[in-house]
């Protein structure tokens, strides 16, 4: 027999599928408009115009630590002396990669052997979490082990637990600031945690993908503790790995990527990178420069993103709150930065959302994505991407999802 309820949620959702949409809620990439904001940046190098301060010929090889005045520009906001940083290529996915790929071929500070020597190398992955992470450790034969992401960051109890006692640990993933997808901030007390705790693998590293170290969707600029120095407090300087980039802040396609490290690590990561590369794109770097000018300059850069996306989250909170407040088992983020929203659904059915949103023309980022291997064992969590489209597609897309939620929901029962 079929229920008023059900009955209703089939014929919103027949007529959702009839008006044939075509929208996209699957990656967190920038709307064209947000790319507009940098487009100017592409014409600002003359013909005259490829020195660096000190003299350097951009146009040629070398400088594989990459143009001082970026690293400079950026070290304050990735917590890191600018000695330390290195200015690389377009993408930070390849640095985290590459980096890895190193400890797998060359033993890294600190370490007994090469990773590819071990027996078994582990990788902690709080989760929800971000699915190219967990890509590069599939891609690599790097085992993940979850660990449950909380508003002040991963479980540390359950992370200290599983690191003390077991040497294949060999490191985690961290997205600390806006947390991909949940949009969580690392509390003080989680960062001196990482930074501190004992560790049965001498070679533990932690990748602390802060990527989007100043992509806030208020007035508030969250800050959160500087890693880097609290390791190196603690007498662990070596563990963490600083990673960040300008792909969501001027061109995705055409940005920087930073690594940031003790200055062992980074004589070990640049020594194996030159065997890859003898420099990254500098007039890329000085371009960079160019158009941000200092640290004022990139934060109102900022907040014009913000003028654009913050609209979009706002959108999609008020459609799910309007749809779903007090629904039980119902429950979505409500981030001050970032670029996702993890929208929470009960138990088994978050697969089928996604199935009955496709088949309406809306594609969203598949249920598993946001845990290794593709395999979420509550098939409860979905990850949504304003950022993209434009506010009425968003707007539209998010009162398409809470179609298919609703149809889900009453069939379920």
């Amino acid at each position: 027999m079929t229920t008023p309820g059900l009955e209703d949620a089939r014929t919103a959702y027949e007529k959702l599928r009839a008006e044939g949409m075509k929208l996209d809620l699957t990656r967190g990439k920038p709307s064209a408009e947000q790319l507009d904001l940098a487009t100017p940046m592409l014409s600002l190098l003359g013909a005259a115009d490829f020195r660096a301060a000190d003299g350097t010929d951009t146009r040629n090889y070398g400088g594989l630590h990459g143009l001082p005045e970026l690293r400079a520009l950026f070290a304050p906001f990735l917590q890191v002396p600018v000695e330390q940083l290195v200015a690389s290529g377009n993408s930070s996915l390849e640095v985290m990669h590459d980096t890895l790929v190193h400890a797998m071929l060359s033993p890294l500070p600190g370490a007994e052997r090469r990773w590819a020597d071990e027996e078994r190398v582990v990788f902690l992955a709080p989760v929800p979490g971000y699915d190219r992470h967990f890509s590069v450790c599939e891609r690599l034969g790097i085992e993940m082990v979850t660990v449950p992401m909380t508003a002040d960051g991963p479980d540390m109890a359950v992370v200290e637990e599983l690191v003390a006692t077991d040497p294949t640990i060999k490191g985690i993933w961290c997205v600390p600031k806006y947390s991909n997808p949940t949009g969580a901030v690392y509390s003080d007390e989680t960062v001196r945690r990482l930074a501190s705790m004992p560790t049965a693998a001498p070679d533990f590293r932690i990748i602390w993908d802060n990527a989007y170290t100043v992509h806030h969707l208020t007035d508030d600029e969250v800050e959160i503790a500087d890693l880097l120095a609290l390791a190196t407090e603690a007498g662990n300087a070596n563990r963490p790995f600083v990673i960040g980039s300008t792909s969501k802040i001027t061109l995705a396609g055409a940005g920087v990527a930073f690594l940031g490290a003790s200055a062992e690590n980074i004589d070990w990561w640049l020594r194996l990178t030159s065997k890859r590369t003898i420099g990254p794109d500098k007039t890329n770097h000085l371009r960079h420069v160019r158009f941000l000018r200092d640290a004022d300059g990139l934060r109102e850069h900022m907040r014009k993103h913000r003028e654009i996306i913050a609209p979009k989250f706002a959108a999609v909170d008020e459609v799910l709150t309007r749809e779903f407040a007090g629904t039980p088992g119902v429950e979505w983020s409500k981030p001050v930065g970032g670029y996702f929203v993890t929208l929470t659904v009960p138990e088994g059915t978050a697969t089928e959302i996604v199935r009955l949103a496709k088949e309406a023309g809306l594609a969203l980022t598949p249920a598993g994505a946001t845990h290794p291997y593709g395999e979420d064992p509550q098939d409860s969590t979905i990850r949504l991407a304003p950022t993209f489209p434009v506010l009425a597609e968003v707007r539209k897309a998010m009162e398409g999802v809470a179609v298919c939620v609703r149809l889900a929901l009453a069939e379920r029962g």
